[in-house]
């Protein structure tokens, strides 16, 4: 992506990143990890993203270090030492970083994702819900709710899931009932295939960073951005005044809706999927207002419409 600055952006236009864990393992000790997240991160700095995802456990996974889960649990609420580290990069570079590890509240352990705000404060913790059952058994690991939070940013709703939680559907289906415009994914596994899945039938963007790759997955499936060989961090804009139709009976009004907003909106057809999307390039234009003043359903609403029809006919 370009350089642009922040003042240049878009209203709800804003910059996430990813980093990955390959090149970097296996290392001897958790300083050594923590120095190279550090060292990756900073290659997304120039962007200046909003949102930083760093990968699943990131400081103990792959590590030669021996460590117990009673030794690198951090409290939730108090910064620990690997906390407070990437809490400082937040405050310097002024953006929220999901920070991924072992926490401990009330003498139980989780596998967990810290949302750090830009001024290095803790804004609440995910617990990932579908551990595996070594985590369980061996690690000593509570699973955590099925209905995850989701989290007030300044600039939208923010959800989260873990690895293993990728072949579940109800915390992603909780997630979208609630209004996650992003999910942040920390992960060991990449699951490509299933994330663009998920981002589609939740219209939701993806931010994945996982120990083999990191990649930003648009509302519609597409992949945004990808990591690979030559840089293990990905940075994109994505602009959250965007929305999904469906392009029947709709398809009929995108000439009309052209015409009048020109430039002010950037419409793209998926024609073998039969999707539209409606995105705002200005300020001032809102994509739900566009929906209203032309009658349209977002894809849901228009689903939600039909199958109303469907049950009223339904033998």
């Amino acid at each position: 992506m370009d350089n642009a600055n922040k003042k240049d952006r878009l209203t709800r236009e804003i910059v996430v990143a990813g980093v990955d864990l390959r090149g970097i393992w296996p290392v001897d000790t958790i300083e050594e990890r923590i120095s190279d997240i550090l060292n990756r991160m900073k290659n997304t700095y120039v962007f200046e993203p909003d949102l930083i995802c760093l990968p699943e456990t990131f400081q103990t996974s792959w590590v030669r270090e021996e460590s117990r889960t009673e030794d690198i649990a951090e409290d939730e609420n108090i910064p620990g030492p690997v906390t407070s580290i990437i809490a400082e990069e937040a405050r310097k570079q002024q953006c929220y970083i999901v920070c991924p590890l072992v926490t401990k509240s009330n003498d139980n352990y989780y596998n967990s994702a810290i949302l750090l705000n830009r001024m290095g404060e803790i804004d609440g913790v995910y617990h990932k819900a579908h551990l595996v059952p070594s985590e369980i058994e061996n690690g000593k690991l509570k699973p955590g709710t099925l209905k995850p939070p989701v989290f007030e940013t300044d600039f939208g709703k923010l959800g989260m899931q873990i690895c293993y939680d990728a072949n579940w559907f109800d915390c992603w289906e909780h997630l979208k009932k609630e209004g996650a415009e992003i999910i942040c994914f920390p992960s060991q596994a990449p699951f490509i295939n299933v994330l663009k899945y998920h981002a589609w039938i939740n219209q939701a963007y993806i931010v994945s960073s996982t120990g083999e790759g990191a990649r930003i997955i648009d509302i519609t499936g597409d992949e945004l951005a990808v990591s690979g060989q030559f840089e293990r961090w990905v940075c994109e804009k994505i602009n959250l005044e965007k929305v999904l139709i469906h392009v029947w009976p709709y398809i009929r009004k995108v000439k009309d809706i052209r015409e009048r907003y020109r430039d002010k909106i950037n419409i793209e057809i998926y024609h073998p999927e039969n999707w539209i999307t409606i995105e705002s390039r200005h300020p001032e234009v809102k994509v739900h207002d566009i929906l209203e003043e032309y009658e349209i359903y977002t894809f849901d609403g228009h689903l939600k419409k039909n199958e109303e029809v469907q049950n009223e006919y339904r033998i």
